[in-house]
């Protein structure tokens, strides 16, 4: 095995607030450019960063605003897909270029072997039966659908991005509002064995799971988590817990997805003896 790494970063559900509001007495903006100075201090060899919805948390434009000078001098390219909590025409303003044709924030972007496709998860038009779950229509499918025969044509395997996650977590408040037609895109991704491995966001909680077999990797907020409340029955409990970001690796035939916290420590390494 080699030591050159393709690398990418991601955050999820960053929830940027207005100036002068917190959540639970949390700054998001705060955390976030921690975060993200502490991603890119350790990973300057990434080659791409994946911002995997819920930027905002209202979809204000002056929380896009706060957000955007963060990420002007980041040196990497930045691939931003939408969450429940985002507004689309605000964010295709803020992100020149984020929506595609058929105006959705869905992207195909190659890791080194490896072809990411970012999946927009964000229900527009109330297609879903409750107010934040996610939902993926036709048009959306049909994207997949091409990007997944063209990822097989070039013998390339597949890691997919979605906001909502489309599997039952443990915590039935947000399992209630997760990827609606969850079966839509299952469906097509056990259809295709070039699918290795889907990364999801929304819960604030790091979880591992296997949907039909497919393994799934949920990251946590860089703000506020979800408690451990394993059935609780709301989604509005948060807890101050250290934030984090995700780190893909392709090596060789090999996927992996790590986890990092940060503002732990310093982070200084020390030897042990």
């Amino acid at each position: 095995m080699g030591e050159h790494f393709d690398k990418a970063l991601i955050f999820t559900d960053l929830h940027i607030v207005s100036e002068g509001e917190t959540i639970i007495g949390l700054d998001p903006l705060a955390r976030f450019s921690e975060g993200l100075a502490h991603a890119l201090d350790r990973h300057p060899d990434a080659q791409h960063l994946i911002l995997l919805g819920d930027l905002t948390h209202t979809g204000a434009q002056a929380e896009y605003d706060r957000l955007i000078p963060v990420l002007a001098d980041c040196p990497v390219p930045i691939t931003v897909t939408m969450g429940n909590h985002d507004t689309r025409a605000i964010l295709g303003a803020a992100f020149p270029g984020a929506l595609n044709a058929d105006g959705f924030a869905q992207t195909a972007l190659d890791l080194g072997p490896l072809r990411l496709l970012v999946l927009d998860t964000h229900d527009d038009d109330g297609q879903a039966p409750l107010e934040h779950d996610g939902w993926l229509c036709k048009t959306r499918l049909a994207w997949l659908d091409a990007e997944l025969a063209r990822a097989a044509r070039d013998g390339r395997d597949v890691v997919v991005f979605t906001h909502h996650p489309p599997c039952p977590v443990g915590f039935w408040a947000m399992d209630a509002i997760g990827l609606a037609n969850a079966d839509a895109l299952l469906d097509r991704l056990h259809a295709a064995p070039h699918v290795k491995h889907l990364i999801c966001g929304h819960i604030h909680r790091t979880i591992h799971a296997s949907a039909g077999g497919l393994p799934v990797t949920i990251l946590k907020s860089p703000c506020h988590q979800n408690p451990m409340i394993l059935g609780q029955g709301t989604f509005a409990d948060s807890v101050d817990e250290p934030g984090a970001y995700g780190i893909l690796l392709a090596l060789d035939d090999t996927i992996v997805v790590h986890t990092e916290d940060f503002a732990l420590s310093s982070g200084k390494v020390q030897r042990y003896k």
